[in-house]
């Protein structure tokens, strides 16, 4: 691992530079006014924002194949690097809890000079901003379309439940401090068996190596680890984003399109199938991915690409 640094430049490397123009994506940075956090993304097109959220173990490349797709629907398509990925900053002031990826968001929508036809876009992780994003400032986004993390009146049944307390070991493994020695270790093996195990037959190789560029320092390690630790140990959370992170678990007011992988090995999709009976908002659905675990927008990124973009036009 390469020395501790916070800045945004040292981390922007010629390859990333070079693999986001190969995919026909743009790689920039913007500091948000409110916080000072220097946010790296990868962008394409213009027009609405339409802001994309990575989770873990993750990173914005994630979203590859959906931000061509948005800009050719006439969208400026942005997938940041989460606070604590590099190259996006370390978090000056520690918060890695849920609730404050949803202020991050907000902070972009406005650093992005984004107005109220912005949509929002969240897998994993990025879900749970999606949803604390939307519902604290929901005057920002016009729909929401989140994957893989189902809203909080069916993740408040998940740890009832023995399928997902089984599929949930590793997030209890994460709260242990050996994690933060083990993750790096062996080239990041850890990372390939989860991906494996929770999207099967995926050929993780090239997206475990983004999120391996993202981890260049046991800092940021810690950082990606601190959103479980953070959101799982309320004695560890900021109190002056306990709005924030009680967004998080909330139904957002509008529009909201959820999709979920068949096969996923992470969160259970017998839970998952239940989001429908939630959403009470004219123009909800709930949609399950065939062929596809958790994460499903680079398992069958077409019919993803098509779930999303034919929600967005309604």
């Amino acid at each position: 691992m390469t020395s501790p640094t916070d800045s945004v430049e040292p981390l922007a490397s010629d390859a990333a530079q070079e693999t986001a123009k190969k995919l026909g994506l743009e790689f920039s940075a913007v500091t948000l006014p409110e916080n000072g956090l220097e946010v790296a993304y990868l962008a394409a097109g213009s027009g609405p924002l339409a802001l994309c959220l990575h989770g873990y173990p993750d990173s914005a490349w994630t979203w590859r194949y959906l931000l061509p797709a948005l800009a050719a629907a006439g969208y400026r398509a942005v997938a940041p690097f989460s606070r604590g990925y590099a190259p996006t900053s370390l978090a000056e002031d520690a918060n890695y809890q849920s609730g404050v990826l949803g202020v991050d968001a907000n902070c972009l929508h406005r650093a992005l000079g984004a107005d109220s036809s912005a949509v929002v876009i969240g897998h994993d992780w990025g879900a749970m901003g999606a949803y604390a994003a939307a519902t604290l400032e929901p005057e920002l986004w016009r729909r929401v379309v989140t994957a893989a993390v189902p809203p909080g009146p069916v993740m408040a049944q998940a740890f009832f439940t023995y399928d997902q307390l089984r599929l949930s070991w590793y997030m209890f493994f994460q709260l242990n401090p050996l994690s933060d020695m083990m993750i790096p270790m062996n080239e990041f093996e850890f990372i390939t068996r989860l991906w494996q195990d929770w999207s099967p037959g995926y050929d993780c190789a090239e997206d475990v190596a983004y999120f391996a560029a993202c981890m260049p320092t046991p800092e940021h390690v810690s950082a990606a680890l601190g959103y479980y630790r953070q959101t799982l140990q309320s004695e560890l959370q900021d109190p002056a984003l306990a709005q924030a992170q009680a967004a998080v678990f909330e139904l957002p007011p509008q529009p909201l399109l959820y999709l979920h992988g068949q096969t996923d090995g992470c969160m259970a999709p017998a839970l998952a199938g239940t989001t429908g009976d939630y959403l009470n908002v004219e123009g909800s659905r709930a949609v399950m991915i065939e062929n596809a675990g958790h994460f499903l927008q680079l398992e069958q990124p077409e019919e993803v690409n098509a779930e999303i973009l034919a929600f967005l036009a309604e």
